[in-house]
């Protein structure tokens, strides 16, 4: 059994970032117990936020989460500015064998990037995992999505087994179809539940933004975490899922 998560984290900052949220985001990732774990918005660097809050931890977010858990971690730098940079991390419990972090940004005024990780979960078996932010603009989201289409079918062989988490903002539920259809991959709440995962806002979740998309593996359980603690930590919902590896 493989569990897994995934979850935009808002750069570890409350709504309207009032706070410092990381410490108990941590302990909320700890519970979930996966062992591979896809964040979206991780703050890499920061100048000015260790002097503005307290509470703020020294070095890069994703390395935070990851101490004494997790010991494998790869971080893609996606968006740099003057105050520091953002982007994808995947925190893993087994070996990260290979990395590499692709810029599928489709214009200049956003910054966006695939993050694919090889993981060894048991001798001689491997999993990629891709770990991916889409555009908030339809005609940005339908360039990634070709990228991503392309970046798999190209890059990764034909059987091996697939992970694909992020965050998609895929407003009108047009992504999954074509993903089927190019990639032969599924969402794993449509394939336990019938139906995308609800994960934004997370206070209250209306729009099915974040998705975990497989090939090579059953699904054994599927689920949102909101409400409670969770909804005081991102504007996001985390989504975990077991899976269970095909033969």
């Amino acid at each position: 059994m493989l569990k897994v998560a995934t979850y935009n984290i808002h750069k570890g900052l409350s709504y309207f970032n009032q706070r410092v949220v990381l410490h108990e985001l941590r302990d909320r990732l700890r519970e979930l117990d996966a062992d591979i774990v896809f964040l979206q918005e991780v703050q890499g660097a920061h100048t000015f936020h260790p002097h503005q809050f307290d509470n703020y931890p020294a070095g890069a977010q994703h390395e935070f989460i990851a101490e004494k858990r997790w010991p494998h971690f790869a971080y893609g730098m996606n968006a740099v500015y003057a105050a520091g940079h953002h982007g994808n991390a995947i925190l893993s419990a087994y070996p990260i064998l290979r990395m590499i972090n692709t810029d599928i940004s489709a214009h200049r005024f956003e910054s966006r990037g695939l993050l694919h990780c090889e993981i060894e979960i048991r001798e001689a078996r491997r999993v990629h995992c891709l770990c991916a932010h889409f555009g908030l603009f339809a005609r940005g989201r339908r360039t990634q999505t070709a990228a991503l289409i392309e970046y798999v079918q190209n890059e990764i062989p034909k059987d091996a087994p697939v992970i694909i988490a992020g965050d998609f903002n895929d407003w009108r539920n047009q992504m999954s179809v074509i993903i089927e259809q190019e990639l032969g991959m599924h969402d794993v709440f449509s394939l336990h539940g019938g139906k995308l995962a609800r994960s934004f806002p997370a206070r209250m979740p209306m729009f099915r933004l974040d998705r975990i998309y497989v090939r090579g593996f059953g699904v054994k359980k599927s689920e949102a975490h909101v409400g409670g603690a969770w909804q005081r930590l991102s504007d996001h919902a985390a989504l975990s899922a077991s899976l269970e590896l095909a033969d």
